[in-house]
Order: structure tokens, then C-alpha cells, then sequence
């Protein structure tokens, strides 16, 4: 059985970067927690003594966006790609921001606070602040899952603001991180297999939290106002320089079909997705490498004021090649959406029309639409692909090593 040094905060004495996120700066109080540990000889798939032994190397999805950025719908599209439904852990805490399915965990990194809600207003800091999360356990339990142990993950309470009595997750096939924090720690961002980023403008944020707080958490228009302005130098400080680090980043901005638009129901998204990643095949319109501009409206396509338009090309993103795919405007009739599947290709589909199919699927999800459903429904597709090389390669390595 091994055993793993946590830390737990007691007070704030210094500043962190994003440069050089090595270990937490909180003055720290060691503690012993057990890991479920995994022998190499063990049997799998099996308890015994106490023991938690699971088969198979995980895969690690990391997912960074700020709070209120569609993180959580995102996550419903990708565990329906992989199919069977997403729910708590069975028997556990009713307020576990974990889901579980049969092929994926998603774990919620607001689960690695070192500071409660009350601890964090008498140091002065908000969630975003390094110094408030234990980067050290969110790695060691990462890095564990990943390598096939289970752990006891805390739970972060959003109705209290407490930190809960710790839950039991064994290893996944799939491991998704979402959160604030899934790029900030290079020993963590360095376990990922794959990487989004959740890029929001300011207007559209601002509604959409609004629209969450308000009718799921109570929260008052005044408190989510004063919340977006305190948070807002940490967002940029530490959260928002994570997307240099994504391979995919789905950015979100106002329309640019109706002049003026100010009242954000009408979206702009852009796919931006990193060349040269291993397993990982950027989508492309029409021709892929071009410049393309498309406006698909017509007898195949309809569309209301203000239409659809797409476009498509190279691009550069923080010194990174990328390839950007966009949509500004929202379909009328998803059914019809199959005549734009039909003109992209590395889609990563299962068959023709599955695009499609997902989309219908879960009609009445936020950004449905709009091309914030339709892209994270195209990543999702593409982590299945990622998912499904990975494991391959992990299977053919051992024979090819045996011939050799």
C-alpha cells in the first residue's frame, strides 16, 4: 500500500506564476492519506484486503474555463459520445460535483480548495488564486488515477462553500479534469493526454452567469455583478493564460451579423485547434489549408435573420500553428444540419449523420443552436478518436516490441 504526504492550508504568505506553478506556497501541515496502490503482478479488476485494483492506464481530459462558461453542459455532450448516462457516485455525498459513467469521471478541480468560502474572505482572495487550491494533492491524485490507483478525492461543496468528507474514485478509462485550474500546474498539465479551453468573451459570460447563478444557485444580479468585477484581475492573472497551452480552444464572441449587437443571443464561435498533435487531426471545410468563407443559407439550409455564415483557414495562435474553424449566427432546424456535416471532414464520426444525431440528441442543451453545441459535440467526437488511437497504440506496442 503506498502512502502520500497531503498538505492542508493554514494561512497566505506569498504570490504564485503561471511561469513556475511547482509546489503550493500556502504555509502547509502535513498529513498522511492512503492510495489505493496497484502492484504490477496484482490481479485486476478486483478488491482484495482493501486494496482498489483497476485495469488499464487511464486517459487524462483536461477542461479550463472560468466559472459560468458552459463547462458542465460540455461535459454532458462529451459523456454522451461515450455513451451511457453521467450521474454522482452511487451511495455518495448528494452534493459530489463528480460524475461518473461507464467509460468516464469527470472530476471537478473546485474539489482541490485548500480554502473553504469563509476561509478564503478572511485571507482576501478568491477561488482563481493559486494560493487557495492544493495544487500538490490535485497533482499526486491526477497522476494516481492515471497511473491505476484509486484515491479519496475531497468534495468542495458549492451550497455551503464547505469542504466535505473526502470520496472514493477508482481509475476510469477516461479521466476528465474540468475546472479553473487544469493547465495552471505544469506537473498537471503535463499528465494530459488532451486539452480545451473554454474561451468566453466578457459580454457573454456576463449573461450566462447570470442565468446560471441566479436560477440554480439563488445568487442576487447585485452579488454575481460584484463577483465578475472581484474576479476578474485573477481571471486574467491565472485562468486565462491557460489557453496558450490548449490543443483546442473553443472561443466564444458576440455576432458579427447584426452591427452593433450588444445583446449577446446571437453568437460568434470560433474552433481553434493546434497542429501537431499527437492523435489529434484538426477538422477542416471544404479543402483542408484553405481560406474559406461560406454562407450555407438557402434551399439546403434554413435560416432566419440574421443567417449563418462559416469560415475556415490557417491561422496563428500564441506562436502555435493552428487551423481555426467558425460559425456566427444559430440553425433553425437541426435536422438540417447534416448538409453542413456533409462539407467537413477529420470529423472523427462513427457513421454518416452523427454529428447530427448527437445534436438532436440533446436539443434542449444550452448553445444547441449555435456553434458552442455544435463544436464541443466535434471535440467530443475527436477525444473518442484520440480515446481509441491511444488505446491501440498501447496494445500494438507490446507485439511490435515482442517481434522486434
Amino acid at each position: 500500500m503506498a502512502v502520500s504526504t497531503v498538505y492542508t492550508a493554514q494561512s497566505l504568505n506569498s504570490t504564485t506564476s503561471i511561469s513556475t506553478p511547482t509546489k503550493s506556497n500556502l504555509a502547509i501541515q502535513p498529513r498522511q492519506v492512503l492510495f489505493f496502490n496497484v502492484g504490477k503482478n496484482a490481479n485486476r479488476n478486483r478488491v482484495r484486503n482493501g486494496v482498489i485494483r483497476c485495469a488499464g492506464d487511464t486517459i487524462v481530459i483536461g477542461l479550463a474555463a472560468d466559472s459560468g462558461c458552459g463547462k458542465s453542459t460540455f461535459m454532458r455532450r462529451l459523456t454522451s459520445v461515450f455513451g451511457g448516462a453521467a450521474e454522482p457516485p452511487k451511495g455518495g455525498n448528494p452534493d459530489s460535483n463528480t460524475l461518473i459513467s461507464d467509460t468516464t469521471t469527470v472530476i471537478c478541480l473546485d474539489d482541490y480548495h485548500s480554502l473553504d468560502r469563509t476561509g478564503r474572505k478572511v485571507e482576501g482572495v478568491t477561488a482563481l488564486d493559486p494560493r487557495a487550491n492544493n495544487f500538490d494533492l490535485m497533482y499526486e491524485q491526477v497522476k494516481a488515477l492515471k497511473d491505476g490507483i484509486a484515491v479519496e478525492k475531497p468534495i468542495y461543496n458549492h451550497v455551503s462553500g464547505l469542504l466535505d468528507p473526502a470520496e472514493l474514485i477508482k481509475p476510469p478509462k477516461i479521466l476528465v479534469i474540468e475546472g479553473l485550474h487544469p493547465m495552471y500546474d505544469q506537473r498537471v498539465r503535463d499528465l494530459l493526454d488532451f486539452s480545451i479551453y473554454l474561451d468566453i468573451s466578457n459580454d457573454v459570460k456576463f449573461a450566462w452567469k447570470i442565468q446560471r447563478d441566479m436560477a440554480e444557485r439563488g445568487h442576487s444580479l447585485e452579488s454575481i455583478k460584484a463577483s465578475i468585477e472581484s474576479r476578474k484581475p485573477d481571471f486574467d492573472a491565472y485562468i486565462d493564460p491557460q489557453k496558450q497551452f490548449a490543443d483546442a480552444v473553443i472561443e466564444v464572441l458576440p455576432t458579427q451579423l447584426i452591427p452593433g449587437d450588444n445583446e449577446g443571443k446571437v453568437l460568434r464561435v470560433k474552433l481553434i485547434m493546434k497542429e501537431g498533435v499527437k492523435y489529434f487531426s484538426p477538422v477542416y471545410l471544404f479543402d483542408e489549408g484553405s481560406t474559406i468563407s461560406w454562407v450555407p443559407c438557402g434551399r439546403k439550409l434554413t435560416c432566419s435573420y440574421p443567417g449563418i455564415k462559416f469560415a475556415y483557414g490557417p491561422d496563428s495562435y500564441y506562436g502555435h500553428e493552428v487551423s481555426v474553424l467558425e460559425m456566427d449566427g444559430q440553425f433553425d432546424r437541426l435536422d438540417e444540419l447534416i448538409y453542413v456535416e456533409s462539407h467537413l471532414s477529420n470529423i472523427s464520426t462513427k457513421f454518416y449523420g452523427e454529428i447530427t444525431q448527437q445534436m438532436l440528441k440533446h436539443s434542449d442543451f444550452p448553445g444547441s443552436n449555435n456553434g458552442t453545441g455544435l463544436f464541443q459535440t466535434i471535440v467530443g467526437l475527436k477525444i473518442r478518436d484520440l480515446f481509441e488511437q491511444i488505446t491501440a497504440s498501447r496494445t500494438t506496442a507490446p507485439l511490435e516490441a515482442t517481434k522486434a
